[in-house]
Formats: C-alpha cells, structure tokens, sequence
C-alpha cells in the first residue's frame, strides 16, 4: 500500500520523504489555508521534493474554470495530480485530463457509486473519505472494502483505491486490510506508524543488557 502525506508543511513532509517513508503527498484548499503559504509555489517545492504524485486541487466548480486551473498546475511539474471534486462537472474534467494523459484523484467520495464513476471517468484515485464517515456513525472501513470488491470484480476499472480522511492508526490498519492502493494521511500518524509500547519496552531491555556488558561498536 503507498503511503501518503496528507499536508501542506514542507518542514514535516521533509524528513519523512529523505527517510523513504511516503510515495506522495495530497493537499487541499484547507490544508494551504492553515499553512499561510502559497499554494503554487508550495506545490512547486513539494513535486521537487517526491518523486511520487503531489495531488493539488483546483479551486473552481465548475467544467471550464476547472480545466484553466487544472492546466496552470500542470504547468508546475510532471508529478503534479490533478484533484477533482466528484461532481458531475469534475467527473467531465477528469474524463479530459486523463484523455490528455494527466494523472487525477477525484475526491469526496462517500459511496461505491460515486466510486463507480469515478472509475468510469478514468481517475487515478479516488479519495474515498473513511473519517467522515465514522463521524457520521457509518463505517468507512467498510465503504473501501465495498469499492475494492466492486474494483476486483470488474478488471476494466484501473482507478486505484485512496484511502483519505484517516485519523489514527487504526484507520491506517483498516485500509490495509481493506485492500487500499494507497492511503493518506497526515505526517504525524505516519510517525505514529512505527510506535508500539511492546517496542520501546523491548528496545530498553535490550539496551540495559548491552550496557552491563560494557562492550562497544567500533
């Protein structure tokens, strides 16, 4: 499963990108907005710092202006993603830009239908949001094993299984089990990733030994 960074900050993104732990970043409106930075030039820095998809979103909503935005930030770099809303008017701009060979992520997705479409219209990914839905007392866990099942059963579909919205490890897990192509998240939980306490109880131990030993590594 590629894993993604879910963020804006290029100071967080960084040393989880030198230390091989991402495959790409995803950024939306609300993201740059907390970031106080600017958004093209924030692209700009993330696509030279992954060799892997940086997904920016466009601001309009509607077919046209979607298509002026989409093709000022492909001008940014070759790995720029193009993010799209599932909309009918984001569906068509997808179908164009993966027509002219531009990778997309179509997001906001909350059902296997809108899914379906999704694919139809030849999206890279589809963001499938798994912690909204458990705000709202339906499983997101489930909603990606739905759309993995709908995936694998029909093998002309190509778009790859985004699992976004994700608030903790647990959430991670339950995409991977799922069966995600991917899953974004934000830096801290992929830090989180490699914590356990059995680990850092172990690790202690093991330390303690080697120093009774009064050994050293040369």
């Amino acid at each position: 499963m590629k894993i993604f960074a879910d963020s804006a900050d290029l100071d967080t993104i960084r040393p989880l990108a030198e230390a091989g732990l991402i495959d790409g970043v995803t950024t939306n409106p609300s993201l740059i907005a907390r970031s106080g930075s600017d958004f093209l030039d924030t692209v700009g820095a993330l696509a030279a710092m992954i060799d892997g998809p940086v997904s920016a979103e466009v601001a309009a909503t509607e077919y046209d202006p979607m298509m002026r935005e989409a093709a000022r930030l492909a001008q940014i770099a070759p790995n720029v993603c193009i993010k799209l809303p599932l909309t009918l008017d984001g569906l068509r701009a997808c179908r164009t830009l993966r027509g002219e060979g531009r990778e997309t992520n179509v997001t906001l997705c909350f059902s296997v239908t809108q899914a379906v479409l999704a694919a139809k219209a030849g999206a890279t990914y589809v963001s499938a949001f798994v912690g909204r839905l458990d705000d709202i007392n339906i499983d997101g866990g489930a909603l990606l094993k739905d759309i993995r099942d709908v995936f694998d059963t029909y093998p002309a579909f190509r778009t790859q299984v985004l699992a976004a919205s994700l608030r903790s490890v647990n959430h991670v897990s339950a995409a991977a089990l799922a069966g995600a192509d991917a899953a974004t998240m934000p830096p801290e939980i992929v830090t989180a990733m490699a914590r356990h306490p059995l680990t850092d109880k172990g690790l202690a131990a093991f330390l303690a030994d080697w120093e009774r030993t009064g050994q050293t590594i040369r």
